[in-house]
């Protein structure tokens, strides 16, 4: 991975500003330690910081064709790079290095915008085409690596790996968007483009934006898409465990491509250990793994992961994490996130990263994806048992389902009774698109009473949904309910969360490159013709992922219940001062009113063990929106004219 940056000056008839540039690739410093590089024209300004994994010699950027007129700054890996290399090579073309940067250049000069539906990996680019005065901006089908552009008063248009680069170009001044405040304290992440950011905007995952002088175009060139319900076909169990073997193994294999050891994440449950013991009996006998533990017995695996590494002799190494550790980095991981954080989880990962980076090591895989694409979370099974409810929704016996999956459900008939009617919500509704997500959403959007007056009448108008349906497939409903809930998942959470905040901003502030062979594109597209039954069957999840690997696997890793991964949060915050009793006059009140967040603080500080999971919520979001308000702004957000933007 690297960082990427750039200025196209399309409408101000300046110079390109280099300096503006260097300032924007500077802030990306994390992303690429390894060399800095820039490419300028009188229109155009390319910046570029690297993490050298392939072609270590010769792979420097901004890189071009052999006519100079098409330059090319990239972030990511793409891993078929050495298969398009051949056929480029038969059809002319010539090559000066080993990279798979020079493929994407020659790709772009074969096939034009349709370059990216060739390449198998995770990228963020942009290619200067001279001859056409064309910017392109392309990202990866799923979201891995991030990509945003912002416009500058001058109507000059900037992109960037991170929104942290547009501030420090001094072009973009900083400012919070309340409606993408408001989209992550429902949905938990804002819906592309939109950030949190005004005049910042996320280039979608699977598109391509084409900048000139005169317009901008926005191209999505794959999706996400199940069969209709019903229209599986017959093909047997067998058929699909080949299928899901044969092609995570060659995902695997191509994301080995390196020229620097890779090493693999283990958390101990059934997708990392695929990974692991894949790589290890396959491709990489002497795989180095890592993982996180922690001081608290009710977050910790890692009696799971000591089995595997005593299993595979695995050359494996921990970091241990506590309250203070999870607390203590809180504000450097918000600051890397750009976003408001509803949990601590990114912060243990945070600490993982420095601990494979202090051992030297630029790559891990990881298991990622699994859980979205085979059906692995509570949420589907929740989503299951309240459809099958709502077909009898005078039934005693099918809410007791629920404490198959959240067991303070029946913890005693009190507690019962609160749970099967929080669940019931809105459990007709079963034609709604958002049903899956439905009680997700509007119990984290509780959240929402604690912000300023002015920010909440600014919004109270803006349906939090409308973007959501604009982005959405409209065909959805067509769907069977499960791939509905998992198309949901991949196109929201994933990207805007799990490989975001959670992935590429912890691992990117270390200087460490995530790969993910569960959303190789081919897996993801095989795994979607896989009949539901075969994902979720009854309430055993990822059966069809259990069922493709029990041989390589102990018993212990196959049946053992789904535990999510999670991190404690007002225990680890309570020391931050941002939870201090006597809080001062912060540029955050224009955003959350101190009266109510001085009660929930109080709240949480006085009865730790009764504070719920959206009081933590709504504390997480509080501290890391002030932690982000200081960080990219400060003193501007005192006023509630310069918060406020919808």
């Amino acid at each position: 991975m690297c960082g990427v940056a750039g200025l196209f000056n399309r409408s101000s008839g300046k110079p390109a500003d280099a300096s503006a540039v260097e300032r924007m690739v500077s802030a990306l410093g994390h992303r690429g330690p390894d060399a800095t590089g820039s490419y300028l024209n009188e229109t155009v300004s390319l910046g570029h910081s690297r993490l050298s994994i392939i072609d270590l010699e010769t792979g420097a950027q901004p890189m071009a064709n052999e006519t100079g007129d098409v330059h090319i700054v990239f972030n990511g890996e793409i891993y078929n790079y050495i298969e398009l290399r051949r056929v480029l090579l038969s059809r002319g073309h010539r090559f000066s290095t080993r990279s798979d940067t020079e493929v994407i250049v020659h790709l772009y000069e074969e096939y034009g915008r349709d370059f990216v539906s060739h390449m198998n990996g995770q990228f963020a680019l942009a290619i200067w085409d001279e001859r056409k005065k064309l910017l392109t901006l392309a990202r990866d089908r799923v979201g891995i690596c991030p990509l945003y552009y912002a416009v500058d008063p001058d109507n000059d248009f900037l992109f960037a790996s991170e929104i942290k680069s547009f501030f420090a170009s001094g072009l973009v001044a900083p400012a919070i968007d309340v409606m993408g405040l408001h989209q992550v304290l429902t949905l938990w992440v804002t819906v592309p483009p939109r950030t949190c950011f005004r005049n910042v905007h996320e280039l979608p995952p699977a598109h391509v934006l084409e900048v000139s002088e005169g317009s901008m175009a926005l191209y999505r060139y794959w999706n996400i898409s199940f069969p209709e319900k019903g229209s599986y076909g017959e093909k047997p169990l067998r058929h699909y465990i080949s299928g899901v073997r044969e092609i995570l193994s060659d995902a695997i294999r191509l994301r080995l491509r390196a020229d620097v050891p890779v090493a693999a994440y283990l958390s101990g449950g059934l997708d990392s250990s695929v990974i692991a013991s894949l790589t290890h009996r396959y491709f990489q006998s002497s795989l180095t793994t890592f993982s996180v533990t922690f001081e608290d017995a009710s977050f910790d695996e890692s009696l799971f992961q000591e089995e595997l590494v005593r299993m595979m002799g695995l050359d494996h190494r921990s970091v241990a994490v506590d309250y203070r550790d999870i607390g203590g980095a809180f504000a450097d991981v918000v600051r890397h996130a750009e976003v408001p954080l509803l949990r601590t989880a990114p912060s243990p990962l945070y600490h993982l990263s420095g601990l494979v980076r202090r051992n030297n090591i630029k790559v891990v895989l990881t298991g990622e994806g699994a859980d979205e694409i085979f059906g692995g979370y509570n949420i589907f099974k929740e989503d299951a048992i309240r459809r099958f409810w709502a077909r009898r929704p005078e039934s005693n016996k099918r809410p007791l389902l629920l404490g198959r999956l959240y067991p303070y459900v029946r913890r005693d008939n009190r507690a019962g009774r609160f749970w099967q009617s929080f669940f019931k919500r809105g459990m007709m509704d079963v034609d709604n698109p958002w049903y899956s997500h439905a009680i997700r959403w509007a119990n984290t959007g509780r959240i929402k009473d604690l912000l300023a007056d002015d920010v909440r009448t600014a919004v109270s108008e803006g349906d939090v949904f409308d973007e959501l349906r604009a982005y959405t497939d409209p065909g959805m409903n067509l769907w069977h309910p499960l791939c509905r809930a998992q198309y949901l998942e991949m196109l929201l959470f994933l990207p805007g969360y799990l490989l975001s905040s959670q992935g590429d901003r912890m691992m990117m502030s270390h200087s460490v490159e995530g790969r993910f062979p569960f959303l190789d594109h081919r897996l993801i597209e095989f795994a979607a013709g896989i009949p539901p039954l075969y994902k979720l069957r009854g309430l055993n999840e990822k059966y069809i992922l259990k069922r493709a690997f029990d041989d390589l696997l102990p018993q212990s890793i196959i049946t053992r219940d789904k535990q999510p991964y999670r991190s404690p949060v007002y225990r680890s915050l309570s020391r931050m001062e941002e939870c201090a009793p006597d809080q001062e006059a912060h540029p955050v009140d224009a955003v959350f009113d101190p009266v109510k967040t001085g009660k929930l603080i109080q709240k949480a500080r006085n009865s730790p063990d009764r504070v719920s999971s959206v009081d933590e919520m709504a504390v997480c979001a509080y501290v890391s929106t002030r932690v982000l308000v200081q960080s990219y702004g400060g003193n501007q957000y005192r006023s509630a004219t310069g918060v406020v933007d919808n």
